[in-house]
């Protein structure tokens, strides 16, 4: 087996062990919150008129169909076999719709809305650190002070802090939701403008915060490069002064690149704060209703998404660091 292969399969054995625990996680986790997910599906079927001897029959049917009138033992077997054959099971609170269809319908306003505020984020601070870093004096101090006040705010303070002031004291922004109620999801240029509306907030707490603390990350990695004994070098040289930023700034950029990939990673489960202040409909939010609800399918079913996602972006990100660099690969396989 070549050396580039041992070391791909070598990071594959371990990311496919850390599926197994994320998998026995998943199903244990959810049955240590105190009480049964048919208690409430029956008290609810009461509430509704249902009749005391039917309620018994309804209870023990619910039992059978999802299963938890077996050994937990054998529901952990079942449980394994429907993830490997890429069922997810069916929702308690939901029923009869299935987990796959309900993270389906949430994963696109997750993604709509961290993807952008991850990227514009990243750039925009990303510049604003390497310019402060180059300009110095007042402006980096000001930019550098704001920056590190704003990365300093957790970001969903500073979505309650929006949410506070430009949508109860000026009310220029909806308090809550992915759309006004009454609205069905269409391509006319009304709901689009709703749906921007109620975008905004989310979106600004989100890129706020990333701005901050990328502006403060590169602007520290910029001034250690420009004071490099390579720079002075180069200047003491003759190089022309873009050629040496040119360096100074694709050196101070490989941090953040690496920040960047794992912030890809995280980004199906990194809003869910954000999404429950908002109510925004996205994975966390419907995560939230899950764990409120008792509801095993549903939990199991979305933090086993998120931690495939997480395992998968981190396994990439490994296997490009082996790539890029051959000292990693080889401290990693421990030859050195």
């Amino acid at each position: 087996m070549t050396y580039l292969r041992r070391y791909i399969v070598s990071k594959a054995l371990w990311y496919a062990l850390a599926f197994v625990v994320a998998m026995g996680l998943n199903f244990l986790l959810p049955r240590l919150i105190p009480g049964n997910p048919v208690d409430a599906l029956i008290a609810q079927y009461l509430r509704s008129g249902g009749q005391g001897e039917a309620a018994s029959r309804v209870y023990q049917a619910f039992l059978q169909e999802f299963g938890l009138d077996e050994p937990m033992g054998q529901q952990f077997v079942t449980y394994v076999g429907n993830v490997l054959r890429g069922n997810l099971g069916t929702s308690f609170s939901f029923y009869p719709a299935r987990v796959t269809d309900l993270i389906a319908q949430a994963l696109p306003w997750t993604v709509a809305l961290q993807l952008p505020a991850i990227l514009i984020g990243w750039i925009l601070g990303n510049l604003l650190g390497a310019l402060a870093a180059y300009k110095g004096g007042k402006f980096d101090r000001t930019l550098f002070v704001g920056a590190l006040a704003v990365s300093s705010i957790p970001y969903y303070a500073m979505a309650i802090l929006l949410l506070y002031f430009l949508a109860v004291v000026v009310p220029v922004f909806p308090v809550a939701g992915g759309y006004s109620f009454g609205l069905s999801p269409n391509l006319s240029v009304g709901f689009i403008v709703d749906l921007i509306q109620h975008y905004t907030l989310p979106f600004l707490s989100l890129v706020l915060i990333a701005i901050g603390g990328q502006a403060v990350g590169m602007r520290s990695m910029a001034i250690y490069e420009l004071g490099a004994d390579y720079v002075n070098y180069a200047s003491g040289m003759g190089v022309k002064e873009n050629t040496i930023l040119r360096y100074v700034f694709r050196n101070a950029m490989l941090p953040q690149v690496t920040g960047l990939a794992l912030s890809l990673g995280t980004m199906v489960g990194g809003a869910l704060i954000t999404e429950l202040v908002f109510s925004y409909p996205g994975i966390g939010y419907l995560l939230f209703n899950a764990i409120s609800l008792n509801d095993y399918p549903l939990i199991q079913g979305v933090t086993l998404f998120i931690a495939t996602a997480v395992l998968l972006a981190n396994f990439l990100v490994d296997l490009a660091y082996g790539f890029i660099d051959p000292r990693i690969r080889a401290v990693q396989m421990g030859e050195r």
